[in-house]
C-alpha cells in the first residue's frame, strides 16, 4: 500500500516593525531574513530531490507570507503553487493588536478569555486541526497520484494551525502554552501517511535553524 509524506512548512520571518499580531491581515510580506529562510528551504528540498525524494506537489495558504515562502521552492523544483484556503492562519480576536499584557488586560477583552482551552479568543483548536487534516489528506492523495509510493507534498502554512495538527496527530491535548510550541519559522512538521490516510510517523526539523537567532518572535495568532 503506497505511503506519502506531507511536509507542513511554516512561513518565514515577516516584516512587522510594529510587532502586531498580524493574523489574517493582508499584505504582510516576508522580511529580508524571511526571504533568505525561504531560499534556504528551497535549497533543502532541492538537496532532498537530489537524493531521490519525489517532491511532486506544492501548496500554500493564500496569505502573502506563505505564498512568498513557497515561491523559491516553486522555482527550484518547477512546481506550480496550489493555493489552499484550508491551511490559512487561525482566526483571532486580537488580530492587529500589540500582544502586550496591558492590551490583553483591558476590560473589553475579558469576555474572550472565558475558555482558554477552546480557545474562546479565536478559532477552536479542533476546527483548525480538522481543516488542516482534510487538506493533508487531499495532498497525500495528490502526491501519490503524481509520484506513486513515497511521494512527498509541501504545505506552506502557519504556526498555530500546524501545531494544532501535530498535537492531534500525536494524540496530545490541544490546549497548550503558546510559548512552548515547537514550530519555529520555516520549520517542517512532516507527516507520513499510509494508503488509507492514517498518520504513521511525525517528524520535526528546522532546516533554516542557522537563521533563527535574532528573528522576530511575534506569532501570527
Amino acid at each position: 500500500m503506497p505511503q506519502a509524506t506531507v511536509h507542513l512548512l511554516r512561513h518565514g520571518e515577516v516584516h512587522n516593525p510594529d510587532g502586531v499580531l498580524y493574523g489574517r491581515l493582508p499584505e504582510f510580506h516576508l522580511s529580508e531574513r524571511g526571504r533568505e529562510m525561504a531560499r534556504m528551504l528551497a535549497d533543502h528540498f532541492v538537496a532532498r530531490a537530489g537524493q531521490g525524494a519525489k517532491i511532486v506537489h506544492l501548496v500554500a495558504s493564500p496569505l502573502t507570507r506563505a505564498q512568498e515562502t513557497a515561491m523559491p521552492t516553486s522555482e527550484a523544483l518547477d512546481l506550480e503553487i496550489t493555493t489552499e484556503p484550508r491551511i490559512i492562519e487561525a482566526e483571532n480576536h486580537f488580530e492587529g493588536l500589540h500582544p502586550t499584557k496591558s492590551e490583553f488586560l483591558k476590560p473589553k477583552h475579558w469576555v474572550y478569555f472565558r475558555n482558554p482551552l477552546r480557545p474562546s479568543w479565536g478559532e477552536p483548536y479542533k476546527q483548525q486541526a480538522a481543516r488542516m487534516l482534510a487538506a493533508v489528506e487531499d495532498a497525500r492523495a495528490k502526491a501519490i497520484e503524481l509520484g506513486g509510493d513515497g511521494a512527498e507534498a509541501i504545505l506552506v502554512s502557519h504556526q498555530l494551525p500546524i501545531w494544532s495538527t501535530r498535537l492531534t496527530a500525536e494524540g496530545r491535548r490541544l490546549a497548550h502554552d503558546p510559548r512552548k510550541r515547537e514550530c519555529t519559522l520555516t520549520s517542517l512538521t512532516s507527516l507520513t501517511l499510509d494508503g488509507n490516510g492514517k498518520i504513521v510517523r511525525v517528524e520535526y526539523t528546522e532546516p533554516a535553524a542557522v537563521l533563527l537567532p535574532g528573528a522576530a518572535s511575534t506569532p501570527g495568532a
